[in-house]
C-alpha cells in the first residue's frame, strides 16, 4: 500500500520510528521490518530519496513544534562556549580561616583560575561545523598515470616479500 504516491505504509512506519531515535536497525524493527535484515533494510531505506525527504519533513516539524531553530541551536552553543570559556578561581578550604581561599601560584602569588576547556572546545567545533569551517573529507584530484611501486619488483623478489608478510603473520598469529 502506497501512502500519497511517494511512500508505502511500511516505509513511512520506519520514517516516524527513525524520528525517535535515529537509529535505523531500531527503527527498521519496531516499523516490523525483519529482525535478521533490519540493518540492511535501514540501510537501503535510509538512501532511498523519498524516505530522506520524509524524514526531512518530519525534522522540520519536530523544529516547529518545539519552537527550535537552527539559530536556536547555534546559539545555545555560543552560550555553552561562553560560559565554559568564563574564568572561574580555583578554590580550596582553609581550616584556619574556616573559609575557601582562592589558590595562588607559589611562584607569582597570582591567583589560580580555571576553565572547562572541553566544553568550551566542543561548543566552537559544532560552531564552526555549522558554519561550514571545516572540511573533514579528502580531495584527491589526479589526472595522469598512476604508476605502482608493486610494478618495479619483480616476480622473485614480490614471491621473497610474500614469503616474509606470511612468515610474520603466521608469527603473530602463534
Amino acid at each position: 500500500m502506497t501512502i500519497g504516491k511517494e511512500l508505502t505504509s511500511k516505509q513511512l512506519g520506519f520514517v516516524q520510528e527513525y524520528l525517535i531515535d535515529l537509529n535505523g536497525a531500531a527503527a527498521a524493527r519496531r516499523a516490523e521490518y525483519s529482525e535478521k535484515t533490519a540493518a540492511a533494510q535501514a540501510s537501503r531505506l535510509l538512501t532511498n530519496v523519498n524516505v530522506q525527504n520524509a524524514i526531512q519533513e518530519g525534522f522540520k516539524k519536530i523544529a516547529k513544534r518545539n519552537k527550535k531553530s537552527v539559530d536556536w541551536v547555534l546559539g545555545g552553543f555560543i552560550e555553552v562556549s561562553e560560559r565554559c570559556m568564563q574564568r572561574v578561581p580555583v578554590m580550596v578550604f582553609d581550616k584556619e580561616e574556616k573559609k575557601y581561599v582562592q589558590v595562588t601560584n607559589p611562584d607569582t602569588g597570582e591567583g589560580m583560575w580555571t576553565f572547562n576547556a572541553m566544553g568550551a572546545n566542543k561548543a566552537l567545533e559544532n560552531i564552526g561545523r555549522h558554519l561550514g569551517m571545516f572540511n573533514d573529507k579528502l580531495a584527491v584530484d589526479h589526472s595522469g598515470e598512476i604508476k605502482s611501486a608493486i610494478a618495479a619488483y619483480s616476480d622473485e623478489e614480490l614471491a621473497k616479500r610474500q614469503a616474509a608478510l606470511d612468515a610474520a603473520i603466521g608469527d603473530i598469529k602463534t
